[in-house]
């Protein structure tokens, strides 16, 4: 069986706090892999700043070089909004080879009774929950904890700093950095 850990989210942008939980949680875990699902439209997030395509290009960006990750487009391709459910049911069925280790957030954690079909996503994924300041990893929900790096970023600052014409090197790859400039993305409200 192969051990894949899942990074979900928005990425808009993806920034280097993105990559080090991923990093970490595949050397703690010894997986094979981390596949990075941007989410086409989240269901508890207001919609992205850059469309899909942009998004997806960043996260290319992001994890180049990094034989481990990968991107996998589902939630992107099926557009509407992407429930977790829905899409390990897709990816347990395309992958019966697979064990896969869904990465959330403490933020998450605490929201987990409110997921569409919790009970029957626990079947389908070993959540594995990381510390985000403000938050503790507290639930009923069996969930396996990875310490990580605690990295204060996150994309609504990275936006905010762009608009700002900040600088935002070392907080997303260079790859990243150079996309934003080059389409100047995130630079107008």
């Amino acid at each position: 069986m192969k051990r894949i850990g899942i990074l979900g989210g928005t990425f808009d942008p993806p920034h280097m706090g993105h990559l080090i939980v991923a990093e970490e949680v595949c050397e703690v875990l010894d997986l094979d892999g981390i596949w990075f699902i941007p989410s086409y439209k989240p269901p508890h997030k207001q919609k992205a700043r850059v469309d899909s395509k942009a998004r997806v290009e960043m996260v290319e960006r992001a994890i180049s070089g990094n034989a481990r990750f990968r991107i996998n487009t589902i939630e992107v391709n099926r557009l509407g909004k992407s429930y977790t459910f829905d899409t390990m049911k897709a990816l347990n069925d395309e992958n019966p080879d697979a064990e896969f280790y869904f990465i959330i957030g403490a933020d998450m954690v605490e929201y987990l009774p409110h997921w569409k079909h919790i009970d029957d996503l626990l079947d389908l994924v070993t959540f594995v929950g990381v510390k985000r300041k403000g938050y503790e990893l507290k639930t009923d929900y069996p969930i396996l904890e990875v310490d990580v790096p605690l990295i204060e970023l996150s994309s609504t600052d990275i936006r905010q700093r762009v608009l700002e014409r900040k600088s935002v090197k070392y907080m997303v790859t260079s790859s990243v950095e150079a996309y934003l400039k080059e389409k100047s993305l995130y630079e107008n409200r």
